[in-house]
């Protein structure tokens, strides 16, 4: 028996995805077992497929299984190039599919409301993971891929950010801890993401180590970043991290992991976390990016949900992760100012503006006094509403 390499899912449950096996022989050809619903529709593209791949990996003769369910044309040439890869053969990737050069770019100021987790080895659920518009997609190659198939998911994930519409939605890659993420960057960064996420980071020298990488790849890029405080000494040192490189427009926090570091339960109220977070938003905003909460893992729970939301809003978050796509329209309604905030917000910069032209240094709407930080926030609250299409830019002409 000839050496063997598999990749890929296979089963009950697992749609648009493959199964390939592939066994090195000394003779015969390249020998094909296809199983799939769609053979007599894709059958003869899937061979095709099949014949080019191992001809550019120099394999002439090999016995070659794939249990289809429905996988598209870039998760099968993932899985091939994944098998072969664990055959332990050099190769060199060409003709790859897609051009990640046809997404639009991403803008450093963009709304992060919302990041949708998505598992890096599952294919499945990156295909229609835009139509649920979240602000990000997160291809996920930590804590949601087995060790054993980190490999198969770099390739998967490759493939992916050349070929997937996530219709707007942010191009996003959490790396795997440094230093072995640096080798993620090998294959993801040449994909042109909008955005690497960098898990478990302790050390602004961490945010270096990736800037420089990146830069070595592709000189000409600018790939955004943003780290991940998942332990007490990543907390103490926020401020060095959300300052560690140009790059960085926001900074994530991950309860689960902060909790266990700090031998803690995680609790709906959150006292446990309140230092850190706070710590967290303060070194954002003295750093100029965005400070992203937490994911709520309680997915059935839209009320608990919408409150943590609030909550986040209140102390100065301006977005969340998700884990699940009805996530999403609640995180986004949440963070989007409400009509009264809205019609605050212009109260106070009407009231103020007036006041300069009548050259008062005292300005006052009703029984309140109005500072400049008061009138920097109602401006923000403002800004913020014309982005998300909720105020017209004319908003001072417009009866609205």
């Amino acid at each position: 028996m000839g050496k063997t390499g598999s990749a890929g899912n296979h089963g009950g449950r697992i749609r648009s995805d493959c199964f390939v096996q592939i066994e090195i022989k000394n003779s015969g050809g390249v020998v094909l077992d296809l199983q799939s619903r769609v053979d007599a529709l894709y059958g003869k593209s899937i061979r095709k497929l099949v014949l080019i791949m191992m001809g550019n990996f120099g394999i002439p003769n090999a016995e070659i299984l794939i249990r289809d369910s429905g996988a598209l044309e870039f998760v099968l040439a993932a899985r091939i190039e994944a098998a072969v890869k664990k055959l332990g053969k050099s190769y060199i990737v060409s003709d790859l599919p897609g051009d990640p050069a046809e997404f639009p770019v991403s803008d450093r100021g963009r709304f992060r409301f919302t990041r949708l987790y998505l598992p890096g080895n599952s294919p499945g659920m990156m295909l229609n993971a835009g139509v649920h518009k979240p602000d990000g997609i997160i291809l996920d190659l930590e804590d949601s891929v087995a060790l054993a198939v980190k490999d198969d998911a770099r390739i998967l994930v490759r493939n992916a950010l050349r070929i997937v519409d996530f219709y707007g939605a942010e191009r996003m890659v959490r790396i795997n801890q440094l230093p072995g993420g640096l080798a993620d960057l090998d294959v993801i960064i040449p994909q042109k993401p909008d955005l690497i996420l960098i898990p478990k980071v302790e050390d602004p020298e961490e945010i270096k180590a990736v800037d420089e990488k990146i830069l070595e790849i592709s000189p000409d890029s600018t790939v955004f970043l943003m780290p991940i405080l998942e332990s007490a000494m990543g907390i103490e040192r926020a401020f060095e991290i959300a300052s560690a490189s140009p790059n960085n427009v926001a900074m994530a926090i991950g309860l689960e992991d902060y909790s266990a570091d700090m031998g803690v339960q995680r609790t709906e109220a959150g006292a446990e976390s309140l230092y850190a977070r706070s710590r967290m938003v303060n070194a954002c905003k003295a750093s100029g990016i965005q400070a992203i909460d937490s994911v709520y893992s309680d997915v059935d729970n839209e009320t608990g949900l919408r409150a943590t939301v609030k909550k986040s809003k209140a102390m100065g978050f301006e977005g969340m992760g998700c884990i699940h796509p009805r996530q999403i329209p609640v995180i986004q309604e949440e963070f989007t100012p409400t009509s009264d905030e809205i019609e605050r917000a212009k109260a106070i910069v009407l009231a103020f503006e007036e006041a300069e032209q009548r050259g008062q240094a005292v300005v006052s709407l009703g029984s309140k006094m109005i500072d400049p930080p008061v009138v920097k926030r109602a401006q923000r609250t403002i800004d913020l509403a014309i982005q998300m299409h909720v105020v017209s830019e004319n908003w001072r002409t417009k009866n609205e």
